[in-house]
């Protein structure tokens, strides 16, 4: 959908390797600490020695996940409105948008816990683990859960900043927030032997910490000025548009987790050393996709302010930019793993058998930020225009094909075609979205010309 609330002006502003690095290079920092959290919790139960409690803990973090991360719309959105409100000047509207953002995600954060008994039952059920992986995934969830509505919130605050292009108060909670549940993680997982246990109470207490301080950081930049009314909060023509984009973004990010969802309940299918090497790999997955989410987030930004300001300039110079920078990042990581994968994995189990069976499949690993490198910078342009109902329909394309490769290749290749089909799921992802980018580009743009 377009959003071009403006009246018409153009608002020009220079798009440069500076601007586009100065949001980015924090992101980047930021969102490697969360990668470099779950190889810490990984290395903290990995070193238990015990397969079920390392399988568990996957299990688990999936789960959280899928309901946590299907949520993402808290973030996507606020990014995308704040963004195009910035662009047009309208500090009014930006507030606005925050404490409308805030609310959903404080709202939701407290439905969650009270469904969490039913959630953990529908999602063993789902997941289909037994005997002690079972007992780690419940420990792991339930704890977990408690953290919901400062998880949420933590999406709104990121989501304001972001959309603000303010990096450095991104990584400075990002850093917050992962730094004390690494700390946490270390100290109750494996120095007080609270295992799986210790690793959620330390999510739990990082998430909290986050929140409080990125609220106050945020409401102290509102000191001054006029805070929005309830009737400008509850605007019947704002709301509708938040609520249609929040749908659009909330299938598409549900399809994205379900599709790691079925990858990991297949990659169960394939015995509990199998599914905790698949534990390890997915780690370097995620680091290279967080590695790449800065520069997704620098795109959201300009592309989300360059529309507010009804300035294509801006939008074609920031593609440019955010696309040079994004493959020669993901080339990067790919060589990094390649070159360093078989050390990390020694680093994060002391399983011989799950060392053996990660190394065999790292390969497929490796190549995942090259393979995703399109769909990462596609996803930030197409957040920050507020483009939801074609990023829904192309993701439901690319799930399609994801399926299909899926049927192919996985009873042909066992788990290395399970590692196929996600490399390709990755690359149908970022194949679609740039098929649709320049029609919409300019159809967003039409009336500046």
């Amino acid at each position: 959908m377009d959003h071009r609330e403006h009246s018409g002006r153009v608002l020009p502003f220079d798009v440069t390797h500076r601007l586009v690095l100065s949001i980015a290079i924090p992101m980047t920092l930021g969102f490697m600490t969360t990668p470099l959290l779950g190889l810490v919790d990984t290395a903290v139960v990995g070193h238990l020695g015990l397969p079920d409690a390392l399988a568990g803990l996957a299990i688990g973090a999936v789960l959280f996940d899928l309901l946590f991360a299907s949520f993402n719309f808290l973030r996507s959105s606020t990014t995308g409105l704040t963004a195009q409100a910035y662009g047009r000047r309208d500090g009014h509207e930006q507030q606005a948008v925050f404490w409308r953002a805030l609310l959903s995600a404080l709202g939701c954060g407290l439905l969650l816990l009270l469904l969490s008994p039913i959630l953990l039952w529908l999602g063993i059920r789902l997941m289909g683990p037994e005997g002690g992986i079972a007992d780690a995934t419940r420990t792991y969830f339930s704890i977990r859960m408690l953290s919901g509505p400062a998880a949420l919130a933590n999406y709104a605050i990121l989501g304001f900043v972001l959309g603000r292009g303010q990096g450095r108060i991104g990584l400075l909670l990002q850093t917050l927030i992962n730094g004390v549940n690494i700390i946490l993680a270390v100290l109750l997982g494996l120095w007080l032997g609270w295992g799986v246990a210790g690793v959620a109470w330390g999510t739990l207490i990082g998430e909290a910490t986050g929140a409080l301080t990125g609220l106050a950081i945020v409401l102290r930049g509102f000191a001054g000025e006029p805070r929005p009314t309830r009737a400008d909060l509850l605007s019947r023509a704002k709301l509708t548009q938040l609520f249609a984009l929040n749908r659009d973004i909330l299938i598409r990010t549900f399809v994205l987790i379900g599709a790691f969802t079925l990858m990991t309940r297949i990659g169960n299918t394939f015995g509990a050393v199998t599914l905790a090497a698949n534990a390890v790999l997915m780690n370097f997955f995620l680091l290279s996709g967080y590695y790449l989410d800065g520069l997704a987030n620098a795109a959201e930004q300009i592309t989300g302010r360059s529309i507010g300001a009804n300035y294509r300039p801006a939008f074609e110079r920031g593609l440019k930019l955010t696309g040079l920078w994004s493959f020669g990042l993901a080339f990067a990581a790919t060589v990094f793993f390649f070159t360093l994968g078989p050390a990390l994995i020694r680093l994060l189990t002391t399983s011989e058998e799950v060392r053996t069976a990660a190394e065999t499949y790292l390969p497929w690993a490796a190549v995942t930020g090259l393979t995703g490198a399109l769909a990462f910078l596609m996803d930030g342009v197409f957040i920050g225009a507020t483009w939801s109902r074609d990023m829904r329909n192309r993701m439901l394309m690319s799930f399609a094909g994801y399926l299909l490769a899926l049927a192919v290749f996985v009873p042909t290749l066992g788990n290395h075609g399970l590692w196929l089909a996600m490399n390709a799921f990755l690359l149908f992802r970022g194949i679609f979205l740039v098929m649709g980018l320049k029609k919409r580009a300019y159809q967003t743009f039409l009336s500046a010309q």
